[in-house]
């Protein structure tokens, strides 16, 4: 089923989307749920919550492009969750990945408006376009899919000290740019 049908079925309102949400990006949406938590329960949780989110969401909604839509909504809910287990300090592992990042990517709270996190969102892609199409792989496996350096080194035949000093370079690279174009870090 294309993403169009299934979005014409959340608009009217057929519960038969969830099940052809679920058959079309189920496991895409674990992966990135998984990746953030590294727990299976919790990674179900977010999917199934993600998918409540899409049910209530569309319509007024219609997301133009349906999976990048999707990964954001699981991404964000897994986060809030891992924010929200975090304070009870079991996921001491995926704060080395958000402490990365946050070195260059301002927080939330700084961001002022959707339109600036629009803005934000269209000068990091600018900038993504620039890089090697490996280089970008690398960065949206790291910091989209949260996934480890070990395991991005170990699929794709690189050593894991030489994709942290990559990941390194490119975040240092990325904060120029961002800075360049007035964002306040």
């Amino acid at each position: 089923m294309t993403d169009n049908e299934i979005i014409s079925l959340y608009w009217a309102r057929d519960e038969r989307a969830i099940k052809e949400t679920d058959v079309r990006y189920g496991q895409f949406c674990y992966t990135l749920a998984y990746n953030v938590l590294h727990t299976k329960e919790d990674a179900e949780e977010c999917v199934n919550d993600t998918y409540n989110t899409a049910w209530n969401s569309i319509p007024p909604q219609k997301p133009e492009h349906f999976r990048p839509w999707l990964g954001k909504v699981v991404r964000n809910i897994s986060i809030d969750l891992w924010d929200k287990l975090h304070a009870r300090k079991r996921f001491a592992g995926t704060e080395i990945l958000f402490d990365e990042i946050a070195e260059i990517v301002p927080a939330a709270s700084d961001v002022e408006s959707e339109a600036d996190a629009a803005q934000l969102g269209r000068i990091i892609s600018r900038w993504l376009e620039k890089q090697s199409e490996r280089d970008r792989m690398f960065f949206i496996l790291r910091y989209w899919k949260s996934e480890s350096l070990k395991s991005i080194a170990k699929r794709h035949g690189v050593k894991e000290n030489n994709l942290a000093q990559k990941m390194y370079t490119m975040r240092q690279s990325l904060k120029i740019c961002l800075e360049e174009e007035g964002v306040r870090i």
